[in-house]
């Protein structure tokens, strides 16, 4: 079997976020499980993919951190897809990836890879001036100091599949001071029933905007790169009126840890329907043959 080292959401080594990939031998079916997760365990990666080739146009995707298996991971899914067109499996078209939590369509464009996420939902806004202060009082800030300065977008929790609180800073240094409270961020998290906070700030003409995201309920401090929860932004772009039908969007994640993402989002809206995917770029780090 082959395996491959990638960094996801990046177009630079040891930038993004990485995962182990291993592609099956052709008429292979999966290890066992007890296989698979000593593998990622073996890897070192929080996420590692087992890539099944059903045939030119499918594959089935199995993930596995070192513990257990999940039914599906964002960026693990970006490296498949950079790995497998790195190997010369793929060209650029439209791509199936049937997973234990459904099938998901990719589509390949030179070296982005798009998946599509679910239908995109508004769940509620924070709109109280106590539960602004509490919320930014948590991650290391004051609503009213960004009010003053000019901050006119409200959070709002959103959801493309996992429900994230989507919370506007002033600018580029505001978001560079954030330091939550993270006890207090996860009881804030479980009270609100989310995964966590995707903080950005649309300062600067190099991206539609730069994020931080924070899950210390899932015991994730800082993530450097989230799929889900930029799609959920580009969402809330689209409410809040800074990203139209048809956009194709750039946020910038990262830079805080020292792995700096760039992960592209588009979004087709017509009515009620709205199509949200999300993707970006992959680099192989390493390569190699698992003699198992």
């Amino acid at each position: 079997m082959k395996f491959y080292i990638v960094d996801a959401f990046t177009n630079e080594l040891f930038g993004g976020n990485p995962a182990g990939v291993v592609i099956l031998d052709q008429g292979r079916d999966f290890p066992t499980d007890e296989i698979c997760v000593k593998t990622a365990k073996e890897l070192r990666y929080s996420e590692t993919a087992f890539i099944k080739i059903l045939n030119d146009k499918e594959f089935n995707i199995r993930y596995f951190t070192p513990a257990a298996e999940v039914e599906l991971c964002g960026h693990a899914t970006i490296a498949s897809f950079a790995a497998l067109r790195y190997g010369g499996y793929i060209g650029d078209g439209a791509y199936m990836n049937h997973t234990i939590s459904g099938d998901l369509n990719i589509e390949v464009k030179g070296e982005e890879i798009l998946m599509d996420m679910a239908t995109p939902v508004k769940i509620d806004e924070i709109t109280e001036a106590d539960k602004l202060e509490e919320l930014y009082k948590i991650m290391g800030l004051s609503y009213e100091d960004q009010k003053a300065r000019g901050l006119e977008l409200k959070p709002q929790m959103i959801s493309t599949g996992l429900p994230d609180i989507i919370m506007p800073v002033v600018s580029q240094g505001d978001l560079e001071t954030i330091e939550p409270d993270f006890k207090a961020l996860s009881d804030l998290s479980q009270r609100y029933e989310v995964v966590g906070v995707h903080a950005f700030t649309r300062d600067g003409d190099d991206a539609t905007g730069h994020c931080r995201n924070f899950a210390p309920l899932y015991d994730i401090d800082e993530e450097a790169a989230t799929g889900t929860s930029n799609g959920a932004l580009t969402y809330y772009g689209y409410l809040n009126g800074f990203i139209s039908s048809g956009d194709e969007s750039k946020f910038i994640q990262g830079e805080k840890m020292g792995r700096p993402s760039v992960i592209i989002s588009s979004i087709k809206a017509d009515g009620e329907s709205c199509l949200i995917r999300v993707g970006g770029s992959g680099v192989i780090l390493a390569e190699g043959d698992i003699k198992i």
